[in-house]
C-alpha cells in the first residue's frame, strides 16, 4: 500500500496557527470563556499521530468520538465525551495542489473552524452525533453556513478562495432537505 503523504515541518508549523486562530474565532463567536474552552474534551491530530482506523478516504477532516474517563476513577458516571479532530495531510494537500487559488493557512483555519463547530453542537446537544445520513448532511450545510458567519469578518487573507472553494454548500436548506 502506497504511504499517504504527510504534512512536512514546516506545513505542521502553518497548520497549529491555524489551529490556534481557528480556536480563537471559534471560541469568541459561541462567547466561551477561557474556563469553558478549556473545558471542551477534543483534540486536532494530524495523520502522523492516527491510527489506521482514523484514516479515511475522501473528507479533508473527520472527528471520531471516545469515551474518556479521568485515570483516578473507575466509575462510569466520571466519563465523558471526546471528540479527536483527524485531519487527513495527504487530502488536504492534493486539493491544495488541484486548487491552486487555495493557500494551506486559510483552508486550514476553514477545516479546523468547521469541526469545532460540529465539536461545540455535539457537546451542546445541538446536534446529535449518531444522526442519519440525511440529518448528517443538512448539519454538514448549516455548519458550512455558520462556518462562513464566523470567518467572514476574520479578514483573513485567502480565505475568499476557500469561501468560494466551499460555495456548494450554500444556499438554502429547502433543497438538501427533499434528499432521500
Amino acid at each position: 500500500m502506497q504511504e499517504l503523504q504527510r504534512f512536512q515541518e514546516s506545513e505542521l508549523e502553518i497548520v497549529n496557527e491555524a489551529v490556534a486562530i481557528a480556536e480563537e474565532v471559534t471560541s469568541n463567536a459561541y462567547k466561551m470563556s477561557s474556563a469553558e474552552w478549556r473545558g471542551q474534551h477534543y483534540d486536532v491530530k494530524t495523520l502522523a499521530d492516527l491510527t489506521p482506523d482514523e484514516v479515511v478516504h475522501g473528507p479533508f477532516a473527520q472527528i471520531i468520538r471516545y469515551v474518556g474517563r479521568k485515570t483516578e476513577t473507575s466509575l462510569t458516571s466520571s466519563e465523558f465525551d471526546f471528540y479527536k479532530i483527524c485531519l487527513q495531510d495527504y487530502t488536504i494537500l492534493s486539493a491544495l495542489e488541484r486548487f491552486p487559488d487555495l493557500g494551506l493557512f486559510p483552508f486550514a483555519v476553514y477545516i479546523v473552524s468547521h469541526e469545532l463547530i460540529h465539536v461545540i453542537r455535539f457537546t451542546k446537544f445541538l446536534q446529535a452525533f449518531d444522526a442519519s445520513a440525511k440529518e448528517k448532511i443538512l448539519e454538514e450545510a448549516r455548519v458550512h453556513e455558520k462556518t462562513r458567519a464566523i470567518l467572514r469578518p476574520a479578514q483573513i487573507p485567502g480565505m475568499r478562495a476557500v469561501f468560494d472553494f466551499y460555495s456548494a454548500w450554500q444556499g438554502p436548506l429547502e433543497d438538501l432537505k427533499d434528499m432521500e
